[in-house]
This record gives structure tokens, sequence and C-alpha cells, in this order.
């Protein structure tokens, strides 16, 4: 599996072919090596951040030993990851496959003639400036001449004048004639700076198109080296496979809610990107989220020295504690933060393989191409949800069951209503059969205003029984916008928050006498729900109020 570097140069004439027979002719690159067979990609799986590549067809064998080149193939290959075979029964194995790189500059010169019409504008540009440039120093030389005849006529004037020897007429002639000489480069001058400002601005415009459709000749290429043993003349199939870099695929979804509202139909797309040099053109892709070059190491041991020590009277005396956010997660939660930049592939643990349903081209341009991959459509409920603390929007939030056969892996999601496009979100991981939601936007004819109040007091005998007790008002004023006669009422399910007591020493305590009204539900993790529904115009107030409560030897509230 060594790589090894050729130059045609040296031996284009004397290279075997397939079957051993000298090859002629000159080597024009890669191209022009003798002997090679082409071996088209027809399968590729590409992962994270690289791509296995699957080239397979039919070639000609002569019994015995012999080589077989197949290419061109990109440089990029991975020498360790090359993997050669023919196919059961074919009376043939491979002794040894490698990658042979070739390194083969771009001529000097004009482009050549499978060149584009772009490349040629840009070169032919260049030139014509470069001419510009030559011709532009030319005429400032000659200026720098006539500028110098210029000073010599002023200083004979002014010796002359000065030693009594003038000649007026001899003067003014010589001053004509270097005026004569100087005027037309002057004027041919300015016009060779305004060439070169609109070819420099023409040449830059050529380059930017050419760098957008095109890239550079690969100077690098390379070819593949089998040595085969095959029991009898023929054809047999072969199949190679190897790893190759610059190629990556990220999840992406669309889902479209149903103008009844009871539907919704998600598409789960792929974009993918390669720019390994060569155009993958009718292939079958899988996607998977398996990290080859992950190395999995057992982790190393360390001491974990656990000292025991008397409390001191202070610790003993006090108890702190302190607020802090947690996350709500259930399975198929969100995942961790990612940094920024594109994210990673979160795929619950397990690799997870996907396959597009229809041969896919994907060509070699570092640009990302959408591909198709999957679609279905489940019922749904809609619920129209707001969170004061967060934001005072009513939003539109549709729960249904992943009912694709497979995972959902989080991923951006394109958001489409009846009105059309609507925004993008994000979609979290989802197991296949799992419930999950998509929240479809804000509704405009919705507004909630959230205004807290909070006081502290003291309770109890100081000393024996005292108490800090904190006390929160939580007032929402949910309005409906419209006013349109004879509308149905509609549904806002409002959440608001209560604190979650995880020690003994404070208590949180929901007064239901002053709430108004008083939460529908209130789950294990503070979450106090409220259902109302809303006539066109209609204002409604809801006031929470709960305590906390502290001994006094708690700090940090």
């Amino acid at each position: 599996m060594d790589d090894t570097f050729h130059f045609p140069e040296a031996d284009a004439e004397a290279a075997p072919g397939a079957d051993g027979s000298a090859g002629s002719g000159a080597a024009d690159g890669l191209g022009g090596l003798p002997g090679l067979t082409a071996l088209p990609i027809t399968a590729v799986t590409c992962m994270e951040d690289r791509a296995q590549v699957e080239r397979a067809g039919s070639v000609a064998l002569t019994a015995g030993v012999g080589r077989l080149r197949i290419g061109p193939v990109t440089p990029l290959t991975a020498d360790r990851s090359l993997r050669a075979d023919f196919a059961a029964g074919a009376g043939a194995r491979v002794v040894d496959a490698r990658v042979v790189r070739t390194y083969t500059p771009a001529p000097p010169g004009e482009p050549g003639q499978d060149a584009s019409g772009l490349r040629r504008e840009v070169h032919e540009l260049e030139q014509e400036m470069a001419d510009a440039k030559l011709l532009r120093q030319r005429v400032e030389s000659a200026l720098a001449v006539v500028g110098q005849a210029r000073t010599d006529l002023h200083r004979d004037i002014v010796q002359g004048a000065g030693g009594g020897d003038a000649d007026p007429e001899r003067w003014a002639d010589r001053l004509d004639r270097v005026e004569q000489e100087a005027e037309p480069r002057i004027g041919e001058l300015h016009k060779l700076r305004r060439r070169l400002h609109d070819l420099d601005e023409e040449l830059r415009e050529a380059r930017e198109a050419l760098a957008a459709v095109e890239t550079e000749p690969q100077q690098l290429t390379a070819y593949l080296d089998l040595v085969v043993e095959a029991e009898r003349d023929g054809s047999a199939e072969l199949r190679v496979t190897g790893l190759v870099p610059c190629a990556l695929w990220r999840p992406a979804y669309r889902a479209t809610l149903a103008a009844d509202r009871r539907s919704v139909r998600v598409e789960t797309d792929a974009f993918v990107w390669q720019e390994t040099g060569e155009d993958w053109s009718a292939v079958r892709l899988t996607l998977s989220t398996a990290r080859p070059t992950l190395a999995a190491s057992p982790p190393v041991l360390a001491d974990d020295v656990l000292t025991l020590r008397e409390r001191s009277v202070e610790e003993r005396r006090t108890v702190e504690v302190n607020l802090r956010e947690e996350e709500i997660r259930t399975v198929g939660g969100a995942s961790p933060a990612a940094p920024a930049g594109l994210p990673g592939l979160h795929d619950g643990g397990d690799v997870r393989v996907l396959a597009a349903p229809h041969p896919v081209s994907v060509p070699s341009d570092h640009r990302p191409h959408r591909v198709h991959v999957t679609s279905f459509t489940a019922p749904c409920t809609v619920e129209n949800t707001c969170a004061p603390e967060l934001s005072p929007l009513v939003v539109a939030t549709a729960r249904l069951t992943n009912t694709s056969g497979h995972v959902l892996l989080a991923g951006p999601v394109d958001l489409v209503r009846g009105s059309g496009f609507v925004g993008r979100g994000r979609l979290e991981f989802a197991g296949a059969g799992e419930e999950f939601e998509v929240a479809f936007g804000s509704e405009d004819t919705f507004r909630v205003v959230r205004h807290t109040e909070e006081t502290r007091d003291t309770t109890g005998l100081a000393a024996i029984n005292q108490r800090t007790v904190l006390t929160r008002r939580v007032r929402l004023f949910v309005s409906r916008l419209d006013s349109r006669p004879g509308a149905p009422e509609h549904e806002i399910t409002v959440r608001e928050r209560v604190p979650v007591s995880e020690v003994s020493a404070v208590e949180v305590e929901l007064r239901t006498a002053d709430c108004r009204p008083q939460p529908d539900s209130l789950d294990a993790e503070g979450i106090a729900r409220y259902a109302l529904r809303l006539a066109p115009g209609d204002h409604r107030e809801i006031e929470l109020v709960y305590d906390i409560t502290a001994a006094s030897s708690v700090t940090g509230l």
C-alpha cells in the first residue's frame, strides 16, 4: 500500500501495458500513460468528514501474473484504506495494490486546446496588459528624454542670457520642437493609463468568474497500480474501494404544515460537499455518521484520592445555596451546544446510515448540493404556546411522531405554512417512533406581557426558628389583538416556571389562594401550565404567587 511518485518523462516510452506489451508515444500528463484502464465511480459512502469511494467495472486479464493500472484517480486517496478484489468465481486475485502519484506541472505559455473560452480570455487579457505595460515604459522613457532636453535647453538659455549671448529666435524654435515632441507622448501616456485601468478591471472580473466556475488544473495526479494473478485470459469484475478526505455531509429538513393544521410533511435531505478532485456522476450515495478516523483507546487511569476532614464551625452553622438554570431533557432531547462553525453530526452514540433513493451526481466544486433522502407525512396536534419568561410571542408548535422508519438527526429545518416559507428552525434528534416538536413561527394576533414583583420578609424568633420568606408575584397580561366579529375562539397554552428546591433547608410553596386563576397543572419540574380560550379582542390576566422559605442558616438567596 506504499505510495510511489512517478515521472512520466523518464519512462514514458518503456512503460508496459496491462498485457505486458510496451507502450508507445510520449506521455501527456496522466491521461497519456499507456495501459490505463478507466474504472468509474459507482458508489460513495459519505461520512462526517470524508468519503469511501467505490469503483467497479469489467477489466481485461491475461493468464498469469500481470500489472493492471486503474486511473486516473484522485491523489487524495488514502493509501492504507485501498482495497481491491475480484468478484467471486472470477478466477483471479489481487496480489498487491498501491497508489502511484504523478507530478505533471502545467506547461507554460498559451492554454491548451481543451481550455475553456473564459480561461483563454484571462490569458489574452494578461498578455494585453503585459504589452500595455511595456508600451507605457517606452513612452515614459521617451518623455524622460524629452524632459532632459527641456532641462538642457533651459540651462542654455540661462547661461546665454547671463553671458550676453542672447538668441531668442533659436531658443523659441528649440522650445517649440521640445513641446511638439512631448505633447503626443503625454496624450499617449494618458490613454495607456486609462487602458491599463480598464484592463485591470476586466482582468479582475474575468479571474473572479474563472475562480467561480473552474478550478486550476491539477499538477499532482494519480492512478492505481495493481498486481493481479489470473488463471485464464478473459474479463472479470473488479471492485476497488478507498477513503478520500475533503468530503462531508450534514442533514437538512423541510417541514410543511397542512392548511387544516392536522398533519405535517417532513422531508429529509442532505447537503453534500466534496472537493476530492473527481466528480461523482450518477452514483449510489450512502450517508453515514461513522467516524473512521476517531481512535478508540481506553481512558488513562489515575488515582482518585478521597480524604476526610472535620467541618469547621462556620460550615456546620450555614448552608450555602444558589439558583441555577437547568435544561429539561428527555430521550432525543437537545444536544449540547456546538461550537461556532459547521456543526457535527449528533447520532445518539450509534452509527446511523441513510441511503439516497436515486442515483446522485455531486461535482467536485466545494459547493453544497442538496440531496433528497426520505419523506413522510404524520398527523399532528398544533398548540399555540408561550413562555413569557423567554419571549412575549405566541408560537404555533406541532407535535408529531417520527414515522419515517429511521432516526432524525439534529439539523436545520425549513418551515413552510399556508403562506409559504416562514423561516428556519432547528430539528433536534428524534428516534424512530419518538414524538417530537416543530415550531412554525409566531402567531401575530396574540401578545403576552410579563411583570414580576419580589418581597422579602422574616418570620419566627431570632436564633430559634427564624426563617426568610421570599415572595414572588408574576403577573401575565394575555391579549388577542384581532377583532373580527364572529371569529371562533382560540386556545393558548401559557407556561411559567416555579423554582424547585433540592435541599430540605429551602422550601418552595405555591400560594394557590392568591393565584388568579390557579394553574391547570404543575409538573415535577416546576412548570405551571395555563390553558386559555380567547375570543377576538379578549384580554386575560394571570397572577402566579409562590413563596421561597429558607432557614436562618441558609446563605446565597
